[in-house]
């Protein structure tokens, strides 16, 4: 029986949150993590010929037998039980590295196709774990795409809170991420947008945040140009993503 854990922000997460517009990663995550293992699995079995090349050659320097011979007599069975021990824990790996990744769900966009109040993460297999992370408390919002994420032409939003900010000392990296997406820059983008609402200098990476005047005084009662503008641009880049996710899922 699965054990269930559901994470929350700073206040419950509202009522039909997890049954928005969700979306999963990329089927490009499953093969990154594909080639990650089978990576090392190559690379461990390198160090152990490697290991065993260099031993037996400094044993044949101080006893002096035929490094040649021993190497031809046993190089097969090192071989061999390099490749069960491999395969011991690469199988099951390659086996559940898709399963994993189906269970994965984002989500950012309400059912109305609007701005969710919070980034909602599912993950987990035997202990699943929904977290709601609201847009208020977010500090730094940040992308990231690797080497191997350009391989496979994806890319990692990472976020971080006040109440968490990498941990006590900084370093324990981003409290949620969103993995292996195709339209990352999108969604890191639209969040972006979300966060400026509350007028506060959120950036990405390098980028700098200017003081903005607004584009008419702010009096009661009156139009608020800003917000017809931000409302555009969210309604520009919620089109993008729909058109992302229509596809994939082609």
């Amino acid at each position: 029986m699965n054990n269930e854990e559901v994470t929350a922000g700073y206040f419950p997460a509202m009522e039909g949150m997890p049954s928005g517009k969700t979306f999963k990663p990329s089927k490009a995550l499953r093969n990154k993590y594909w080639f990650s293992a089978i990576s090392i699995a190559l690379g461990l079995w390198i160090l152990v010929l490697a290991g065993f090349y260099g031993i037996s050659y400094l044993i044949a320097l101080d006893d002096g037998w035929n490094h040649a011979a021993f190497i031809s007599q046993w190089l097969g069975f090192v071989n061999y039980w390099t490749f069960i021990a491999n395969m011991v824990w690469l199988i099951p790996m390659l086996i559940g590295i898709p399963v994993y990744i189906n269970s994965i769900e984002y989500s950012v966009i309400s059912e109305s196709g609007e701005a969710s109040p919070e980034i909602y993460v599912k993950k987990g297999l035997v202990n699943i774990t929904r977290k709601h992370v609201p847009f208020r408390t977010i500090t730094n919002i940040s992308s990231r795409a690797g080497p191997i994420d350009r391989l496979f032409s994806i890319g990692t939003v990472e976020i971080q809170t006040a109440g968490f900010s990498g941990g006590p000392s900084g370093q324990g990296g981003p409290e949620e991420k969103l993995e292996g997406i195709t339209f990352f820059e999108e969604v890191r983008d639209f969040i972006l947008q979300e966060l400026r609402k509350f007028r506060d200098p959120y950036v990405v990476g390098t980028e700098v945040v200017h003081p903005r005047e607004d584009p008419v005084p702010r009096m009661s009662d009156s139009l608020d140009d800003e917000m017809l503008i931000t409302l555009r641009e969210i309604r520009s880049v919620l089109e993008r993503i729909d058109q992302k996710l229509d596809k994939e899922e082609k």
